[in-house]
């Protein structure tokens, strides 16, 4: 599919398709819009009143223009209040439009939507809904169900008054290149995408993008002294893979900054085994992992002036007679000793290890992000990911990188006291706490494994998957993260 930023009204533009964006309670036609309509035989106003359109966010309609015009759908999307609108609008807007113009088997497709903030930015946003929009993995579909599927591709988007916008929306499509990769990673099942599978996915990147790689061996860690890490994978026919990507830019970097995701390929939850209406969707316990690997393909696209390492311990928490016991304590490596009081409290064992490793680096800051609690879920539901931190700069860099990419987080609080919850009688600490707070106390003990350096923890167990089609997301992985972390690093 190829973009171009063009100055062509919409008056003189020409092709299969054209949508425009109209405000709620503002969809009278005036000015340009009059004339276009009256080009197009007052189809525009036929469709706008026939469907009873408002323009509100999210809605849109489509009707064919009569023999003998140049367009030959014309699209109208709602982008809700004006005065509410946000960045996140236009990306919703453009996914929108891309979708429809889809559906109605066009080729070519011309998008008008208005400026937020700035060209560029607002550029940028339009690109990346429309690829998002438009991604659909098929992998494991037949050949004949694929091909359904392909049927009427859109090659070509003009983005029309948004002419010198090309570095712009090139950026929007190197960063959904990395959210593409995070979907397929997380919609792939667990006998497909494991350890070894996830090991060698980081080393394509790594070579296709010229960056870094050291991948650590289950006798490498045990060296290093990574018991919480191993422990999870004692259970595992599939040996551990610890993978640590790095980007260097030329020159002196402008700061240096690690990422650390969860990496559990397949979630049983250990002795502590899930029950039924759970464990069938445990493929997607590595979302924090596929978030950084997603990263670390776009940050090796665009190649910024900043030093990023990628971090994640990965491994499936399985059952064997091999599996760590409820109540079995395991030494960290940074000494910490953990009581394994629930099994399937297994994210933040890993995330322990990777989080020592990746404060013995001397970065600036580091952010985890893990699918860690269902607390965070039933405290901020499917669209809102939890935020900790004990560093405000940090979380307010990760708000706005969140912000501009249209991913929600609300940060949490970090309460001391609560770790009361998380002491063990026999060892340092407990890996869980009471019920009440869970989100918070799985927060606290990751706290424990960062020393000195700047500190964010992300939960993004809600946002992670989405059941049905919403917004430009289609149903299955969303991606989520990829975009904050990009703008974090670029910010």
């Amino acid at each position: 599919m190829k973009f171009n930023a063009i100055d062509t009204p919409r008056l003189d533009w020409s092709g299969d398709a054209l949508a425009i964006g109209l405000f709620e309670e503002q969809v009278e036609l005036t000015g340009d819009l009059a004339e276009l309509d009256q080009k197009l035989g007052g189809t525009l106003a036929e469709v706008i009143a026939e469907n009873e359109f408002k323009g509100k966010e999210g809605s849109s309609v489509a009707a064919r223009v009569g023999g003998g015009s140049a367009i030959r759908k014309i699209i109208a999307i709602g982008l809700g209040k004006q005065d509410s609108l946000k960045l996140d609008g236009i990306r919703l807007a453009a996914g929108a439009a891309a979708k429809t113009a889809k559906s109605q088997k066009c080729k070519t497709l011309g998008i008008s939507l208005p400026v937020f903030g700035d060209a560029g930015t607002t550029a940028q946003a339009i690109a990346e809904g429309v690829e998002l929009a438009l991604h659909k993995d098929s992998r494991f579909k037949s050949e004949s169900e694929k091909s359904k599927e392909s049927n009427g591709e859109i090659e070509q988007v003009d983005l029309l008054g948004f002419a010198g916008q090309d570095a712009a929306i090139a950026l929007g499509q190197q960063i959904v290149e990395g959210v593409k990769l995070a979907r397929e990673l997380v919609n792939a099942p667990a006998n497909t995408c494991t350890p070894v599978t996830m090991a060698e996915t980081a080393q394509a990147i790594a070579s296709e993008y010229g960056l870094e790689i050291e991948i650590l061996e289950q006798a490498d860690c045990e060296k290093l002294g990574m018991g919480a890490f191993l422990g999870v994978a004692l259970a595992s026919d599939l040996p551990p893979k610890f993978v640590h990507i790095t980007y260097k830019p030329e020159g002196t970097p402008r700061r240096k900054l690690a990422i650390v995701g969860k990496g559990l390929t397949f979630d049983s939850g250990g002795l502590n085994i899930k029950v039924q209406g759970g464990i069938e969707t445990m493929k997607m316990d590595m979302g924090g992992a596929a978030a950084t690997f997603g990263a670390a393909k776009a940050i090796g696209l665009i190649k910024p002036d900043v030093e990023v390492h990628f971090i994640s311990a990965i491994t499936e928490n399985m059952i064997s007679g091999h599996a760590m016991h409820p109540g079995d304590i395991l030494t960290a490596s940074n000494g910490k000793t953990i009581e394994v009081n629930n099994t399937d409290a297994e994210g933040r064992l890993t995330l322990a290890d990777a989080l020592v490793f990746a404060d013995k680096l001397g970065v600036d800051a580091i952010v985890d992000l893990a699918t860690l609690t269902g607390a965070c879920v039933v405290a901020l539901g499917d669209d809102i990911a939890g935020l900790w931190s004990p560093d405000d700069a940090v979380a307010n860099q990760l708000l706005a990188a969140g912000e501009k990419g249209g991913e929600k987080y609300w940060r949490m609080p970090l309460e001391d006291k609560y770790f009361e919850g998380l002491k063990a009688l026999h060892a340092d600490m407990k890996n869980t706490g009471p019920r009440a707070g869970g989100s918070i106390t799985a927060a606290l003990f990751l706290k424990q494994f960062v020393d000195k350096t700047p500190w964010a923890h992300l939960d993004i167990a809600g946002p992670v998957w989405t059941d049905k089609d919403k917004g430009y997301n289609p149903a299955g992985a969303t991606g989520f993260a990829v975009r904050t972390l990009v703008n974090w690093v670029l910010g």
